[in-house]
């Protein structure tokens, strides 16, 4: 079942429309009809929100919930206990149960994992990408169960993905790979806000013909991105973005946490005895509450009667969790303004758009700063999700021009080894290649000098006068390869001494980079000179990762 409320026009259910289609063009709805229905999926920090491709119209998909209502959103959550896993609004369901943890915003983890990343919960550890991989399959599941009566037995579900803008290259390849393995057959990767972009040009351009340029302003559950794009007709331009990967909503709910525990007069040492299943209770009741606030509210209201009783109910100002929280809205504030006074004039239109953005306060801020030009989204929650659907559907009608967000590169050895120098690979600001299109390839070539490649791979969002790396670094993948061809069937190379090989000296190395739509990279290293090749998805593959907590059991001190 699906919502038309998040659309301009109503959901048909009649298949009038089908068969008028079919005998006007029966080859036509033939191929329509084997090519699968079209979705938009944004994987959201604490919701996940789809929306479907019929016939012009893009309403948002519904899930049935315990409680017999069918709400529009699918949680993002995972629930854990032993060797059980339940997902979504199973989930949900088992909050209220202590000997169940309740992950939630594994969406955020994923920016610092890797294939390998242990979650730690404290008596036991588990794979991330298991659990991601979990979540998808679960959702794929409710999907098809919702979208039953529309769907022929093996139809495929085409989707069309969202990502933050500010995503790294590992975080894109594990959310991609995670969709395609449940059974989504993903058309494409799109950046949240420019999918954005091409939801508000959809509802609010059609007797436009002049360009315009929109500064879409993307505050989610967990991360921040603002995006300059033009729109010219049916091409959408991604000009810069900017953004904070580790900022949103969540961060809100912990402020509010904070200060609830502190009114409730709770010290640092109860709070370290709360269970992670009392943890995820407080978070999602500051989150119901924080998203209950309007511009008229003078007080939150948070009981703590699912968290420990003893505890009551507590008052906090909303003066007081607006200053707290208005700290960080003043960072996603500098970040656009940063970018758009690197583009002066260019804005005409602030597009606000994201689940965290709907905290009334963020509005305020923004209205301060840039006046009449801030326009707030009809569906702050769900713009995303309806773009990616129209994109889904209508891939040739809206262009985008879309942009790698930050500089990729490898540190090499330069002048024999004597400094080392960052080589940039794909530069920040290219343009990407449009979904279905082929990657973006460069190539380096060379005679090495030594008998093993140890290739160091980073992300970084400036570079200095020189050519370093600043800003946001993150490194990123490491990578050897036998130059020296003696070395070829070597299974350990990590053991192995880099050393000056005469023998290497003589071979012919050649490596090329594919970046995809999505900002995903592989490398591929040829020998040429003896014939052999290996090929890497780059992304934290090579060493263990440290783990990782969830945020509900990263205790924080009191906020005052």
């Amino acid at each position: 079942m699906w919502s038309g409320t998040e659309t301009s026009n109503h959901l048909l259910v009649s298949d009038i429309a089908g068969i008028l289609s079919f005998l006007a063009d029966p080859a036509a709805a033939l191929v329509a009809k084997l090519a699968g229905m079209k979705l938009g999926v944004d994987f959201g920090t604490s919701r996940t929100v789809v929306a479907v491709a019929d016939r012009g119209n893009f309403p948002l998909l519904c899930f049935e919930s315990p409680d017999g209502t069918a709400p529009d959103w699918y949680p993002s959550l995972i629930a854990i206990r032993g060797a059980d896993r339940r997902y979504g609004w199973e989930a949900w369901d088992r909050q209220g149960d202590d000997s169940w943890t309740v992950v939630r915003s594994i969406k955020r983890l994923l920016e610092d994992a890797g294939p390998k990343t242990l979650l730690d919960l404290g008596d036991q550890q588990v794979p991330v990408t298991g659990l991601l991989q979990g979540f998808t399959a679960a959702l794929y599941r409710s999907v098809r169960e919702s979208c039953e009566s529309h769907l022929k037995p093996g139809e495929a579900l085409e989707i069309v993905l969202g990502v933050p803008a500010h995503a790294n290259s590992n975080q894109r390849f594990l959310t991609v790979e995670a969709f395609r393995a449940a059974g989504f057959r993903v058309l494409g990767v799109l950046n949240e806000p420019s999918a954005a972009s091409i939801e508000f040009g959809h509802r609010l351009r059609q007797s436009k013909s002049t360009p315009e340029t929109i500064l879409v302003y993307d505050l989610g559950g967990g991360t921040f991105d603002a995006s300059l794009v033009t729109l010219d007709e049916n091409v959408h331009h991604v000009i810069a973005s900017e953004g904070i990967p580790s900022l949103g909503g969540d961060d809100f709910d912990h402020l509010l946490a904070d200060l609830a525990l502190e009114a409730a007069g709770v010290s640092l040492a109860a709070r370290d005895e709360l269970t992670a299943a009392a943890w995820f209770r407080l978070l999602e009741e500051c989150r119901i509450k924080k998203e209950a606030l309007h511009p008229n509210s003078r007080r939150v209201t948070i009981d703590f009667e699912q968290v420990n009783p003893a505890w009551g109910i507590v008052q906090v100002p909303v003066a007081e969790f607006y200053e707290a929280v208005r700290p960080l809205v003043e960072e996603t504030i500098a970040a656009t303004e940063e970018l758009a006074a690197k583009h002066a004039g260019e804005c005409e239109a602030l597009y606000i758009t994201g689940g965290g953005s709907a905290l009334p306060v963020v509005a305020r801020a923004l209205r301060e700063r840039f006046g009449r030009r801030v326009r707030r989204s009809a569906y702050t929650r769900s713009a995303t999700a309806i773009g990616l659907a129209i994109e889904a559907d209508e891939p040739e009608t809206y262009r985008l021009s879309e942009r790698l967000s930050r500089f990729f590169g490898v540190w090499r050895e330069a002048d024999f080894g004597s400094r080392i120098v960052f080589d940039p690979l794909f530069p920040k600001g290219v343009n990407l290649p449009p979904p279905g299109d082929p990657p973006l390839s460069i190539r380096r070539a060379y005679a090495p000098v030594h008998n093993v490649g140890h290739f160091r791979f980073l992300e970084c969002s400036h570079r200095a006068s020189d050519g370093s790396p600043t800003g946001e670094v993150m490194l990123w993948d490491e990578i050897r390869f036998p130059f020296d061809p003696s070395l070829e069937a070597e299974p350990a190379l990590a053991e192995v001494d880099v050393k000056y090989c005469p023998a290497a000296s003589g071979q012919h190395i050649e490596e090329r980079y594919d970046c995809d739509s999505g900002g995903s990279i592989k490398v591929t290293i040829v020998n040429r000179s003896d014939g052999y090749s290996r090929s890497y998805p780059l992304g934290h593959w090579s060493e263990e990762a440290k783990p990782i907590r969830p945020a509900q059991l990263r205790k924080k001190a009191p906020a005052r």
